[in-house]
């Protein structure tokens, strides 16, 4: 038998959950903390991130595809990604990175009503014994701890 402690989650196990979009949500300052609010764009935390540091980049408008956005969203989105990996390497000093776009349910895109990237921030060895043979990830730091080690840098964004 495999056991896995992870205690945080049990306040998202017994909360209510929300119907809607977890992007509008943040931005309406009804669910989890947003790091970066532009004019046009937003950062977040993966609430089920792959590793620490796995941001999610998005337009503050709710669009689902790359066709709707104005060139003016399309140059914030990308900057604001930009910034978030110069953060990201300030902070948590990653050996690389995964940066991707998941359009539609089939590419896999788990909230595919609001177009967004993924940051996934990656060290050398990330991928242990633990993934591998067990098929459990191990995110060795609390998500409130990364997101309070980020979000001052994210505040000199503003």
């Amino acid at each position: 038998m495999k056991t896995v402690w992870a205690p945080w989650r049990m306040e998202y196990i017994l909360s209510e959950k929300e119907d809607g979009c977890i992007f509008c949500f943040a931005l309406s300052g009804q669910s989890d903390p947003i790091l970066y609010k532009g004019s046009l764009s937003m950062v977040m935390m993966n609430k089920y991130p792959y590793i620490n540091g796995h941001l999610l980049v998005a337009p503050k408008r709710h669009i689902s595809s790359l066709d709707e956005m104005t060139m003016e969203e399309m140059a914030e989105l990308l900057k604001t990604i930009k910034d978030s990996i110069e953060i990201l390497k300030k902070v948590m000093k990653p050996d690389g990175f995964n940066v991707g776009l998941n359009l539609g349910e089939v590419a896999g895109a788990g909230v595919e009503q609001h177009l967004h990237f993924h940051i996934v921030p990656r060290w050398h060895g990330d991928t242990n014994a633990m993934t591998v043979f067990a098929e459990v990830r191990v995110i060795p730091e609390h998500l409130e701890t990364t997101y309070h080690n980020l979000k001052p840098y994210f505040e000199e964004l503003s």
